[in-house]
């Protein structure tokens, strides 16, 4: 296939973003929604393990099979390029696509999130990390930061501008969403303890929608207990596509803090043993479609 069409120009190896926005905004850039995100997904799962550049027929092949027309393909790897992420090559009539620096780092990060997640915080001191913020009302931009990096942080919302979370090591994470936000200077961060009061199961229940996250898991389950494909990039794609979402959503709680059966804890077992099985034939087949250029 002819990849004379790109049009795509030279990057620098950062591009427009910085390796500080890529590290501390990883939840954000990771979004799972559209082109973009299946786009990180394959790039996590193919090109970051190799640590070789990928063909942008490769991109169109595997994209095509999840549904992804070659055009906005295409406009997928511009834009990344532009972002920062990606480094495209030329040669002759094809275009390589190189993983930057930054990006490279990033994925690293994800895939010690993805693969490290657990459905649960395996240790916790009974402390919690408290954030104060609010975003006036003619900040619409701030207090959409505010509500969608902050929970994808996995921090709760039990009150209005009380944001909570029981992972205590993710100030500066919180830091950078105040800064985004632009409230920073009127916000405040504290560690503190439970001391008395209602039961910590009601402000649980006030902070987090927990029960939505256990639908998501009830999902994954069902999806996933099968291949949902014959294609061995299609059912790779789909399982760790599906997972990251579920890390990106569930805020990972300490055990005693969960209801009982939580269904985090087979969902897990679940993506390492199919990721197992199938990550094999799809690192196969990815490899099959880059050599078809080389």
């Amino acid at each position: 296939m002819s990849e004379s069409q790109d049009g795509t120009a030279s990057a620098a190896p950062f591009g427009s973003a910085s390796q500080e926005r890529f590290v501390l905004s990883r939840r954000y850039a990771a979004g799972t929604g559209g082109v973009r995100g299946l786009l990180i997904t394959m790039l996590g799962d193919y090109v970051r393990p190799g640590g070789q550049p990928a063909p942008t027929s490769a991109f169109v092949d595997a994209l095509g099979r999840c549904g992804v027309k070659e055009e906005a393909c295409r406009q997928a790897l511009a834009r990344a390029a532009a972002d920062g992420w990606l480094i495209p090559n030329r040669e002759g009539r094809y275009t390589w696509w190189h993983l930057s620096p930054a990006f490279q780092e990033f994925l690293d990060l994800g895939a010690e999130r993805i693969f490290g997640f657990t459905a649960a915080q395996p240790e916790w001191d009974g402390r919690w990390l408290v954030v104060l913020a609010r975003a006036a009302e003619t900040n619409r931009a701030g207090r959409h930061l505010l509500r969608t990096r902050l929970r994808w942080a996995g921090f709760g919302n039990p009150a209005p501008g009380v944001w909570v979370t029981t992972h205590t090591d993710r100030v500066v994470e919180a830091e950078f969403v105040l800064d985004e936000a632009e409230v920073r200077e009127e916000a405040q961060i504290f560690l503190s303890e439970y001391l008395a009061g209602g039961e910590l199961s009601i402000l649980v229940r006030q902070a987090w929608d927990l029960d939505e996250v256990e639908q998501e898991y009830e999902a994954f389950l069902a999806e996933f207990a099968r291949p949902p494909s014959d294609d061995p990039l299609v059912r790779l794609t789909r399982l760790v596509h599906a997972w990251r979402r579920l890390a990106l959503i569930d805020p990972a709680l300490p055990t005693q803090l969960l209801p009982q059966g939580w269904h985090g804890a087979r969902a897990v077992k679940l993506f390492h043993r199919q990721h197992a099985r199938w990550e094999p034939a799809a690192t196969r087949e990815w490899e099959r479609i880059c050599a078809q250029m080389r």
